[in-house]
């Protein structure tokens, strides 16, 4: 995987400039999931997800609110991948959905690479429907077969991530899930790195989807989602 060790002085120096492209090397074996037009491919409840300017959006207003968390599924299932996709977000908390199991009515469960409005759950790794969260962002975390989980070290300080972040504007969010290891990066700089062992509660495979979130008012928006199988 990527990662880029950084200074704080050096960090500092990025805020406001926009996220790096993608080095065009490393675009061997992806594939664009989203055309830029429509919801082709996609399913989720059409009163709150749309594509605008050729970016998927997510939006609940005062008189258009959710219930409960909803979901945008993408209708294939992954095991192992690579993941890279922008995203937006004006208020609220979202999600990007993985190794997740459709509940029906829009509704999945599994891991979650978490997306705040604020630095609260900044690069955290949750598990939707589950366990809650399984790492921080920051930790590198080990989950027993027992369920036992412990934090084993550190990736990147929060200050750090953060100084890279542009609040309301476009960051780029990197996944990787290879066997039991999932690994998250924003913007370059890794979150989070987990093994997890937990018998019965991992997940080996399941849908992608982009999560809504019940409560204030909130936009969230997708763009250049890609993904490269590894197996």
């Amino acid at each position: 995987m990527r990662s880029i060790w950084l200074s704080a002085g050096v960090v500092v120096s990025l805020v406001g400039l926009p996220p790096a492209a993608w080095p065009a090397e490393n675009d061997a074996g992806f594939e664009n999931i989203f055309n830029g037009k429509s919801l082709d491919g996609w399913r989720g409840k059409s009163q709150f997800w749309s594509v605008r300017n050729g970016v998927i959006t997510g939006e609940t207003t005062d008189s258009n609110p959710t219930d409960g968390n909803t979901f945008l599924i993408f209708g294939s299932n992954f095991a192992d991948f690579e993941l890279r996709l922008k995203v937006r977000i004006v208020g609220g908390n979202s999600g990007i959905q993985f190794r997740s199991e459709d509940m029906g009515n829009f509704v999945v469960h599994g891991y979650q690479t978490d997306i705040d409005s604020t630095e609260k759950f900044l690069g955290d790794l949750y598990e939707e429907g589950g366990r809650g969260a399984l790492a921080k962002g920051g930790e590198r975390v080990e989950i027993a077969e027992d369920g036992t989980k412990r934090v084993v070290g550190t990736t990147h300080n929060l200050l750090e991530i953060a100084a890279t972040v542009r609040w309301q504007d476009w960051n780029d969010y990197h996944v990787i899930a290879k066997g039991n290891h999932l690994v998250q990066e924003i913007n370059g700089l890794q979150t989070v790195d987990l093994i997890d062992n937990e018998l019965n509660k991992s997940h080996k495979d399941g849908v992608l989807a982009l999560q809504l979130h019940a409560g204030a008012p909130m936009l969230v928006q997708f763009k250049d989602i890609q993904i490269k199988r590894l197996r």
